[in-house]
């Protein structure tokens, strides 16, 4: 086979290259991560695979390791053995639970992160600004899908209190994953070579949604709780599939904590950026300061109460999680760790 052939060959599962590694290495995507293994697809078949000894070496940043969506070379072998893991366009990511600072690559090589909530007992828009946070560095479009439209007559009024919490240029679809007719407005973001991670809490309908775009029942669903909406794993793992539209879809288990990373900007809250700058001083802790533009905007009703409060909670979770990324850093250059200072501060007018 050529090497147009094999490129057209690999633009099926989602690679944009337009020529291969110089060594004539096999590339390969990864599609599943098990236990024993990995499960990678070249564009024409799946077959199994085993990571080289360097990946299995203690010392090695989980985050360097193959993750699903990585477009990889292999070596021939019974099994076949992953050598390198080719340079990532794109990275989704979260902080791993626990205190030692550890990075989970969620997906790579995507182009839209697909954040699923229900219009249910499910709907949460502090949960989703806290997705669109984590999306910010991952090079990735964040799209809203607001599912089980069919259950909701109040489904307007929610749409609009979440299109009045995010950015104009987010794109908010309401459907119901059953209807594929109602799922088509997504097949924009799933054409030939587009892949896409999908992710949302269990429950949300991410199998039911993934079905209808496969137009084939390959995932288990399962029902939710009256009381919350909130479903079992009935994905367990990450899989990379492909539609017949001809993206590749990542589908993902339910996520019940989505630590950021450190490394975020925090966009998404531009605007009370923007509030905090107009505050009579520089170092103004937006409680009691005279001159609080924050403040200010929280008593006009100009700042939502519950917005603000989501705000400091996601950038102080951030400092948090910059301090023990730059910590960990620092030990591995042998430097001493950073130590914050939580001492007192006077404030200073802005000139």
């Amino acid at each position: 086979m050529s090497d147009a052939q094999t490129i057209e060959q690999l633009r099926h599962i989602g690679w944009r290259g337009d020529a291969l590694p110089g060594d004539g290495r096999r590339l390969a995507r990864v599609v599943a991560q098990h236990r024993a293994g990995y499960e990678l697809h070249d564009g024409s078949q799946t077959f199994g695979a085993q990571p080289a000894g360097h990946f299995l070496k203690r010392s090695l940043d989980p985050a360097e390791r193959p993750a699903v969506g990585d477009f990889v070379e292999v070596e021939p072998g019974k099994p076949p053995h992953i050598l390198t893991v080719q340079p990532r366009r794109t990275v989704l990511s979260r902080a791993a639970a626990g205190e030692r600072y550890e990075r989970q690559v969620i997906a790579t090589n995507i182009d839209y992160v697909l954040v699923l909530t229900g219009l249910d007992g499910d709907f949460n828009p502090a949960r989703i600004e806290r997705y669109l946070s984590l999306t910010e560095g991952s090079g990735a479009q964040p799209v809203v899908i607001l599912s089980k439209l069919d259950q909701r007559d109040d489904a307007e009024a929610r749409v609009a209190e979440l299109r009045s919490r995010l950015p104009t240029a987010t794109p908010i679809h309401p459907i119901n994953g059953k209807d594929p007719a109602s799922v088509a407005a997504l097949l924009a973001y799933l054409k030939l070579g587009d892949s896409a991670v999908l992710v949302g809490s269990s429950g949300a309908g991410k199998s039911t949604l993934t079905n209808t775009l496969l137009g084939s029942e390959r995932m288990a669903t399962g029902a939710v709780r009256s009381h919350d909406s909130r479903g079992r794993h009935t994905t367990t793992y990450r899989a990379l599939l492909q539609l017949p539209s001809g993206g590749c879809l990542i589908d993902t288990p339910g996520m019940r904590e989505l630590k950021l990373t450190g490394e975020e900007n925090l966009d998404l809250f531009a605007d009370i950026e923007t509030l905090a700058e107009n505050c009579r001083f520089a170092d103004c802790g937006h409680g009691s300061e005279p001159g609080c533009a924050v403040q200010e905007a929280l008593h006009d009703g100009e700042l939502s109460a519950e917005r603000w409060r989501n705000y400091l909670k996601l950038r102080d979770e951030r400092e948090e999680q910059a301090t023990m990324l730059e910590s960990r850093l620092r030990r591995q250059r042998g430097a001493r760790p950073v130590v914050k200072s939580h001492g007192p501060r006077g404030s200073r007018e802005r000139e």
